[in-house]
């Protein structure tokens, strides 16, 4: 039973890595190691949220074998990237660089837990200045209606 389990987790966790064919792996293992590296830093343009490493469908397939036939021309890493970035934008990266177009995507987060901070920081300023007061003793709410109705 155990080791039907272990079996079943092995399964399970090599998921991911029956997206690649075997038609699609390089005879050169560097080659293979780097093109996966690569394939798991783009994004499946079908599926969005899947690295074309791990995605099935077909237009991930075509980036898969693009990135190999760059690698075995000669491209470096950064040159398939490029060329890839060049052809799809920077959507095709699952991590976007740093750019004047992802500024206010890689700024919002901040952004956003500042205005959180500043609206806690207000929130409680204003409890304890209302924890601050108290209630005016009978002298003085006397001396207060008095005040008032003489206004009147």
């Amino acid at each position: 039973m155990r080791r039907l389990f272990a079996l079943v987790l092995l399964l399970i966790s090599a998921a991911p890595a029956f997206a690649v064919n075997p038609d699609e792996v390089l005879k050169d293992p560097a080659l293979e190691t780097r093109a996966r590296a690569l394939s798991a830093q783009l994004r499946c343009m079908v599926c969005q949220n899947q690295s074309i490493d791990d995605s099935n469908a077909d237009l991930a397939k075509d980036l898969r074998l693009l990135v190999r036939e760059r690698l075995t021309a000669g491209d470096s890493d950064d040159e398939v990237i490029e060329y890839l970035v060049s052809r799809y934008g920077e959507f095709v990266l699952l991590k976007p660089r740093l750019s004047e177009h992802t500024i206010l995507l890689w700024g919002m987060p901040a952004a956003l837990a500042a205005i959180g901070v500043g609206v806690v920081l207000v929130q409680l300023r204003r409890k304890r200045i209302s924890e601050g007061t108290q209630d005016l003793s009978a002298d003085e709410q006397s001396k207060l209606d008095a005040l008032l109705k003489r206004e009147d």
